[in-house]
């Protein structure tokens, strides 16, 4: 168990979250926009109910509390050059390390410290922009195997908003017992729903579980090409509290992995992030694989966004389990043990 957290004293406004379980997640790294959508404008952004914009001052990625501290509208609003953003209201404008820079209605006059923003930490990594609230350590960003890889291929889908919480949503990534009933639309067989014998394992940021079965991981409409016989291996790497990652076996050494980084807007809105990779149909249009991933995703949706109650019980004698239930019941116990609570609240 972690060490007792001091109840935080500068909860977002309106937070949908318990103040404790607030500071133990205000302490995880999250993306909260992809890289290529941060241009000349300001992007907003949300994480863990705190309103974030995001822009690029140069080679600098900032990362602020959305609001301007002169009159509070929010900096989102305003327009940017790739250098500097400035408030829609005065155009006060902002650039490196969230400094301001210009006051319009005073050029010549010293800039009071108090007009610079509150900022956070910024780091680029698999096409996107990761943060913290409440930094502590070193950037704590999870592993995406083989991203760097030369012999692979990266694509960052778009983001995929879900009404819904961030741990229904990872959970749900790392359930095996849904294909047959989720996604015989995109790739699974409704005639084949059982789940074969499989065992998560610790690891120092959450558990692994080896899933094998002959379930293929080929869209369907496109000809299953796997010797007879084959069986699949998917690889689950959790790293608490809500990202993931699955690597997918396939026939000849093919490899596909997929980022599942849900992004807790709030304990009931959740931007869901899925960089990609794989080591075959390297020359195939990025398009195809957002549009695959949007479908399977967005089926995954509709049964998040359903869910009753909508947070995630923690107490595990409040939902009943099966024994295909064991990747959940390591993400519950793995949470549990972070110090949240039995019950998170939305």
């Amino acid at each position: 168990m972690p060490d007792i957290l001091e109840r935080p004293v500068d909860l977002p406004r309106d937070c949908t979250f318990e103040p404790d379980d607030w500071a133990i997640l205000a302490r995880c790294w999250y993306p909260v926009a992809l890289s290529r959508d941060v241009t000349d404008k300001p992007v907003s952004a949300t994480l863990l109910d705190e309103p974030l914009v995001v822009y690029r001052a140069g080679e600098q990625i900032v990362i602020a509390y959305d609001l301007c501290p002169h009159r509070g509208v929010p900096l989102s609003m305003g327009t940017g050059n790739g250098k500097t953003i400035a408030c829609a209201y005065h155009g006060f404008r902002f650039g490196v390390g969230g400094r301001c820079v210009h006051v319009p209605a005073h050029p010549d006059n010293a800039i009071p410290p108090k007009l610079h923003l509150r900022t956070y930490p910024a780091v680029e990594r698999y096409g996107l922009i990761w943060t913290c609230l409440r930094p502590a350590d070193a950037p704590d960003i999870p592993d995406m195997p083989h991203w760097e890889d030369p012999d692979y291929v990266g694509v960052t889908c778009p983001s995929i908003d879900i009404n819904g919480f961030a741990g229904r949503q990872m959970e749900g990534f790392l359930d095996v017992a849904h294909f047959a009933f989720v996604h015989t639309a995109t790739f699974a067989d409704p005639n084949n729903p059982v789940v074969p014998s499989y065992m998560p394992k610790l690891t120092a940021k959450g558990f692994e579980a080896e899933y094998r079965s002959t379930v293929a991981n080929f869209p369907v409409g496109i000809p299953d090409t796997a010797p007879p016989g084959f069986i699949w291996l998917r690889h689950f790497r959790t790293h608490l509290p809500f990202t993931a990652t699955l690597e997918i076996h396939f026939p000849e050494e093919g490899r596909l992995v997929i980022m599942n980084a849900a992004s807790p807007m709030s304990a009931r809105k959740t931007r869901m992030f899925a960089p990609i990779c794989r080591n075959f149909a390297k020359d195939a249009p990025p398009e195809d694989t957002y549009d695959f991933n949007r479908r399977v995703f967005e089926e995954d949706k509709a049964l998040v966004e359903a869910q009753k109650p909508e947070c995630l019980p923690l107490d595990p004698t409040l939902e009943a389990h099966v024994m295909a239930d064991r990747s959940s019941i390591a993400y519950r116990r793995g949470l549990r043990d972070m110090g949240l609570s039995r019950f998170f609240i939305a």
